[in-house]
């Protein structure tokens, strides 16, 4: 099975691993790590695990409307330069579809294999991923939560990401033009 996502092809080990857990916040002192609950905007909350070191642990909320427009945020900050125009960025990341909170793709899924989103704010992924990335720096996780006009639209993608659904995607930067 194959589904195209990010308007690159990324193959899906199995069926199930698109809808892998991380739906769910981490239950106190679990081995997810701490969540860091960020305010999308008023009373609306999303938590995301600040390990780097491993796949993100995510909680959408399921009965909050989703933002009208791109939200970006760094969860844990890094250090260095700042991704530009031109740069290649090169990434670990998990996505999940905002209206049910369910994980649709993950480079966690592929044995974090970093994926380069290059060149970044033309690159060949979603509008939302090449406006997120921008500013970003080496060593952080950026929560991007995109919404429907700068991801898929009304067609939706691969029958994994609905037709007009917000996107909640977790980043960690590994690299950015190979440096780390």
């Amino acid at each position: 099975m194959v589904l195209r996502l990010l308007r690159f092809v990324v193959p899906v080990a199995a069926a199930g691993a698109v809808l892998l857990a991380g739906c769910g916040a981490a239950e106190g002192g679990s081995e997810e790590g701490d969540l860091d609950v960020v305010q999308i905007s008023d009373g609306v909350e999303v938590s995301v695990s600040e390990d780097t070191g491993s796949r993100p642990v995510v909680s959408v909320p399921s009965d909050a409307a989703a933002p009208g427009g791109l939200f970006v945020h760094d969860v844990v900050e890094g250090s260095g330069a700042e991704a530009v125009a031109g740069d290649a960025v090169a990434v670990q990341y998990a996505g999940f579809n905002w209206s049910n909170g369910k994980e649709f793709d993950a480079s966690w899924n592929r044995g974090a294999q970093p994926f380069t989103v290059s060149p970044l704010g033309s690159a060949p992924v979603i509008q939302g991923w090449n406006d997120g990335l921008a500013g970003a720096q080496v060593g952080d996780r950026r929560l991007i939560v995109i919404p429907p006009e700068l991801g898929y639209g009304a067609a939706g993608a691969g029958g994994v990401i609905g037709p007009n659904e917000t996107l909640v995607f977790v980043v960690d930067v590994v690299s950015i033009n190979g440096k780390s």
